[in-house]
């Protein structure tokens, strides 16, 4: 009796800390270096309540190419393709566009079963040590979803969409596959910055995103407080988040927190710059001359390269000029 009791309140122990962690759609391999190839193993753990899956679908993020859906036995598969926000070299072919969705849909996973949705594909080479690309995944029942699809990277979220981060690439012979030419990082006290980059502008148009990678080396916090530029009649930070099912958008008229140690990305979908009133079309190959003011280290001038033309891009400005 005793024997049973303990092992009963040992397993009910190990139950009580495992299954937060099932409650939520995770990847099974949490790491992986920068040019690598990955395959990205979606775990769900539990339906929607008590009702079973009959869809998934995961939205592919930025910096994570040729994506590819691995069949599943009772489950269509769809694909759905969208531009790249930069070129990726796939062995010396320019890839442009790509599988920026997946959905398995038409099966039956009850809630009281577990599975396993795989793609693969490859980690962008530009992508810095210590970043995080995030896999934003819905699940779809009989008249409920589930929804992991937050990407800020808070502990205390109840929905945080399955998140994969970046280590440094392998250096060295063996398969690697070339990356679209960074811009050289810039550094200001404790604030690394990198992989920065605009999008060239059709003409006409009013609106552009800045995108790049701010590291705080440092012990103490800082905050990117305001951005500024020649090109446009004002630049302002901004974030895209989910509420609920719908994206919404921001500005962030505090700034941007910058927590010692940490790595914030701005990105398409995330947190980014939006130049606004732009005098002249941004032209690709060309630069855009740009300020940085930081709370704790100061200013900063930089330049955004400027990559080609990328529609997902226009339409986050069209959003952006309705909201």
């Amino acid at each position: 009796m005793t024997s049973k009791l303990f092992f009963g309140a040992v397993l009910g122990a190990t139950l009580t800390m495992t299954l937060p962690a099932l409650a939520h759609v995770t990847l099974e391999l949490p790491e992986a270096a920068a040019g690598s190839t990955y395959k990205a193993v979606l775990r769900i753990g539990h339906g929607c309540g008590d009702k079973a899956t009959k869809a998934v679908r995961v939205q592919i993020p930025d910096g994570f190419y040729n994506a590819k859906p691995m069949p599943k036995p009772g489950w269509e598969l769809q694909t759905i393709t969208g531009d790249y926000a930069r070129p990726f070299d796939n062995h010396g072919e320019q890839m442009t566009s790509g599988v920026r969705e997946i959905v398995w849909s038409g099966g039956d996973l009850p809630d009281e079963w577990y599975d396993e949705f795989t793609l693969r594909g490859t980690v962008g080479p530009e992508l810095v040590a210590g970043s995080t690309l995030y896999f934003p995944t819905v699940q779809e029942c009989d008249g409920a979803r589930e929804s992991w699809i937050d990407v800020t990277g808070a502990d205390d979220v109840s929905n945080p969409a399955p998140s994969l981060q970046i280590t440094e690439a392998v250096a060295g012979p063996g398969h690697h596959h070339g990356g679209h030419a960074m811009p050289g990082a810039v550094t200001l006290g404790q604030i690394g910055i990198s992989g920065q980059f605009t999008r060239a502008t059709p003409p006409g148009a009013k609106i552009a995103g800045g995108f790049m990678v701010l590291k705080n080396d440092g012990s103490s916090d800082d905050r990117l407080v305001s951005v500024s530029t020649p090109v446009a009649a004002r630049a302002e930070i901004h974030e895209m988040s989910m509420d609920g099912d719908v994206m919404k958008m921001r500005a962030l008229p505090d700034g941007l927190p910058l927590p010692a140690g940490q790595v914030v990305e701005l990105k398409p979908g995330g947190y980014h710059l939006m130049l606004m009133g732009l005098t002249q079309p941004l032209v690709e190959g060309e630069t855009v001359p740009l300020t940085l003011h930081f709370e704790q280290a100061g200013d900063v001038d930089m330049t955004l390269p400027v990559g080609p033309i990328n529609a997902r891009g226009d339409q986050d400005g069209d959003a952006h000029a309705n909201h």
